[in-house]
């Protein structure tokens, strides 16, 4: 008889947890990076496997880059759509996060992701929202993503392969993702965009649009910790306008 798989037991809001169950039965998706499975979910107690840690390796870098293009590849119905059975009000860290669907990504982006988070830290970002159609770049389709895709998220397993964990899945820009993944670092990053590239390249001008993307974690970041990451928004504001 096999060794049964350790779980993982989380304690967390019931909204919490209904987010987080639908964002990784989402975002299983064939040939994505695995992600634990979900075992049961219910009034705010949350059962999945638990991933044993492992070591970054170049290997395991190539391999995640490529399923991430997949995952992105996956598709969502809508921008700002919840994952199935997700609520419309869910999370992304400790601070709330609405998921409301629409057709277009750059009004989305500064209607749902910059200004209301501007507002709460304090942060003027009326020049980015008033550009935005203009910074956005070529229009995509909605990208399945993780939504949370700092380092801290990203799991590299005992098994050589890299796990993804405590997401803030969402249909968005498959932009968004990768700027979020730069902002904190991420072992083997270079090459993590290069595999990802192999299979998904990313329109001209991604690299000058990365600062426009990682506007949304800095503001929750800014929210929820004040201090530093309030000038990183405006920072990044600044180069995002500048292109």
């Amino acid at each position: 008889m096999g060794s049964r798989a350790a779980l993982r037991t989380k304690r967390q809001s019931p909204a919490a947890t209904a987010a987080e169950a639908a964002g990784l039965r989402w975002l299983r998706v064939p040939g994505g990076p695995p992600v634990p499975a979900v075992h049961s979910a219910s009034d705010g107690l949350l059962v999945i496997d638990e991933i044993p840690h492992g070591t970054p390796n170049l290997q395991a870098a190539v391999t995640f880059g490529r399923q991430l293009a997949v995952l992105h590849l996956a598709g969502a119905p809508a921008f700002g759509a919840p994952p199935p059975g997700g609520p419309r009000e869910a999370t992304i860290g400790m601070a709330t996060m609405v998921n409301e669907p629409a057709s277009s990504w750059p009004s989305w982006f500064a209607s749902q992701r910059i200004e209301p988070y501007a507002a709460a830290a304090g942060v003027d970002m009326s020049a980015v929202c008033s550009r935005i159609s203009d910074l956005a770049g070529p229009a995509e389709p909605p990208a399945r993503l993780h939504g949370d895709l700092w380092s801290g998220n990203v799991l590299w397993g005992a098994d050589g392969q890299v796990w993804l964990i405590d997401p803030a899945a969402h249909g968005g820009h498959r932009e968004s993702d990768l700027a979020m993944l730069q902002l904190f670092g991420c072992p083997f990053l270079d090459h993590v965009l290069g595999a990802y590239q192999e299979v998904a390249p990313l329109a001209d001008g991604w690299q000058a649009r990365v600062p426009l993307h990682q506007l949304f974690p800095l503001l929750v970041h800014a929210v929820l910790f004040g201090g530093g990451y309030r000038s990183q928004a405006v920072a990044a504001a600044r180069a995002a306008l500048r292109g």
